[in-house]
């Protein structure tokens, strides 16, 4: 089953990459239909083959040979991988599977999206929160730790912009604050984002002292502290009832 499952996630993956390309720039993700972006060229079917493709054209247009960034092969391995992580945890492929795939497979193109632009479009960020709301039966619970976590977000953004005199939080991370409220609830939740600021301590100290810059997109990391803590939740709401009760 779970070769048939990363099949499919690398389908989706597919997809992503025409979403990561096209809706930041406020393209239409169904026409065109997929086309070399250098030439113009339309693809042939057997030109989208998720990572197969891209392997047999050595990673070139079929047409003008132009270079193809590795990225989309990439994008289609890790979302066959988002896919296989998720079914592990489910071990059923219901509709809180597919919904939760959902989530993380979005949150991962909002992370390519992050990185590519330091900003994301809120159609997308809309659609991982929306998403996460249907993710369990709890509806109304997970709208609720929604609204909290975002609230907090929020408040401390206020507070640490106004003393340090610069925007410390994007809106955008605010409302995947709300995803991960949603999906992980108010505990998992700030555990998440406590092991994304663990993960991306390292990566900003390098990109102030080698690069110079003060801004790190920090979607990618709220998206991967948001999966190892959706992942490890049970583990992890044990460790916090030993250590607060």
């Amino acid at each position: 089953m779970e070769v048939i499952v990363f099949i499919f996630g690398v389908m989706i993956g597919s997809f992503l990459n025409v979403v990561i390309h096209r809706v930041p720039k406020g393209e239409n993700i169904a026409f065109p239909p997929s086309h070399c972006p250098k030439c113009n060229t339309k693809l042939k079917p057997y030109h989208n083959i998720p990572i197969i493709s891209w392997l047999l054209l050595k990673g070139k247009c079929a047409f003008c040979k132009e270079p193809i960034s590795i990225r989309y092969p990439i994008v289609e391995l890790l979302t066959g991988i988002l896919a296989v992580i998720v079914y592990e945890k489910f071990k059923v492929i219901d509709i809180y599977f597919i919904v939760t795939f959902g989530v993380f497979a979005t949150l991962l193109a909002l992370s390519v999206i992050d990185l590519d632009y330091k900003a994301v479009p809120d159609s997308l960020n809309l659609l991982a929160l929306t998403l996460a709301f249907f993710s369990s039966p709890d509806i109304l619970e997970n709208f609720k730790n929604a609204l909290l976590v975002m609230g907090g977000m929020s408040l401390i953004r206020y507070y640490v912009s106004y003393f340090i005199k610069q925007e410390a939080m994007g809106e955008g991370d605010i409302i995947v604050g709300g995803t991960m409220g949603a999906l992980l609830g108010i505990k998992g939740a700030i555990i998440a984002i406590f092991i994304a600021s663990l993960i991306a301590l390292p990566a900003s100290l390098y990109n102030r002292f080698s690069n110079k810059e003060l801004e790190l997109p920090f979607i990618p990391f709220l998206a991967l502290g948001t999966l190892i803590a959706w992942f490890f939740k049970n583990e992890i709401l044990e460790f916090w009832s030993i250590m607060y009760g």
